[in-house]
């Protein structure tokens, strides 16, 4: 009975350790499997964090803080290494380092991963970067740079790059879309249409030295913005020829009232019947400004053109340089002027 005291207390001791000890958390060097729960760490495989992890189709576990491999997909609720999957990976809280799938990667909560997927990219949080091919999408904010097939969409970017469409609240550097940017606040948008809330929207009407007219949209940024018109030639008195035209430009202020409007922009006339005049201008347009609302522009254009001599009436004399190709066509280079009046909206 003397000792029955000590015993008592080592028992508890012995309890409390062991406890202790379930507490731990797991880590694993090593997790391979099948697909949950066939693995290493079998049934138990989200409690566990591990440093390597490679699955045939699927894995499932509690972190990865290494490199992680499946052939389908990947789940885990933090990560801070590198997730590999041909399918997916999904990370349900935190997810850090390196997000590469063959279709999505997904990061539920907290984010700050670069993520790299064949179709798209999702994240509630920031992302170091995105790249995919059809879209990325982040809640807040996109460090580094935005890519995508289609579509962007992030709170706060430093750069966007899309076939057809950037959405974000603030971009710090360019935002560069096939089509369409939209944003509360970007100077340096790079797109046919730009919706930005701090920047400048205008209609235009503008003749050129072929006596071709435009009706055209210009919107963008405090610096660039895009340009698409239609409009049709005065000159060409044997068929009418009907234009279009599509470019990007960029704002140069030279004071209040003063700036100059530097365009590049291709222009095409047709008859819709075979007849088609190519032609694309560097502008050069000092713009004055009366009021808020109302700038008249002229300046000289450097202009290249392509067209059949037997289809259109010659609408340019003089050349700096022009050739006849084996098909016909002639190619040639100019010195031409713009003039324009536009109603800033």
């Amino acid at each position: 009975m003397r000792n029955y005291p000590n015993t008592l207390l080592a028992f508890l001791f012995l309890f409390i350790s062991l406890n202790l000890s379930a507490q731990q958390e797991k880590k694993r060097a090593v997790h391979a499997g099948l697909i949950y729960p066939l693995s290493t760490n079998g049934l138990q495989a989200g409690e566990y964090t591990n440093a390597f992890s490679v699955h045939a189709v699927a894995g499932y576990s509690k972190a990865e803080t290494g490199t992680a491999i499946a052939g389908f997909g990947n789940v885990t609720k933090s990560s801070s290494g590198v997730l590999i999957a041909g399918f997916g990976n999904v990370v349900q809280d935190s997810a850090k380092g390196v997000q590469i799938a063959g279709f999505a990667n997904v990061a539920k909560i907290r984010s700050s991963a670069f993520q790299v997927a064949g179709f798209a990219n999702m994240a509630r949080g920031d992302a170091s970067g995105q790249v995919s091919g059809f879209c990325s999408v982040a809640r807040g904010e996109v460090r580094g740079v935005q890519l995508s097939g289609f579509l962007n969409c992030a709170h706060e970017v430093n750069t966007q790059i899309s076939g057809f469409i950037n959405i974000a609240k603030r971009v710090k550097g360019v935002q560069l879309a096939g089509f369409i940017n939209v944003a509360d606040s970007s100077d340096y948008p790079i797109g046919l249409v730009n919706i930005i809330k701090t920047g400048e929207k205008s209609v235009a009407l503008s003749i050129d030295e072929t006596m071709t007219t435009m009706a055209s949209f210009r919107s963008g940024g405090r610096v660039m913005y895009g340009v698409i018109g239609v409009g049709y030639n005065l000159k060409n008195t044997g068929k009418s020829l009907y234009g279009a035209e599509a470019g990007f430009g960029a704002h140069v202020r030279l004071a209040s009232d003063v700036r100059l409007n530097l365009e590049m922009v291709s222009q095409t006339l047709s008859d819709f019947k075979g007849t088609d005049y190519f032609k694309s201008s560097i502008r050069v347009l000092p713009g004055y400004k009366f009021g808020k609302k109302l700038e008249v522009y002229a300046g000289p254009t450097f202009n290249y053109i392509d067209y059949g001599q037997n289809e259109t009436t010659n609408l340019i004399k003089r050349y700096v340089w022009s050739r006849n190709k084996n098909n016909g066509d002639l190619q040639g280079l100019y010195f031409g002027v713009n003039a324009g009046i536009q109603i800033l909206l």
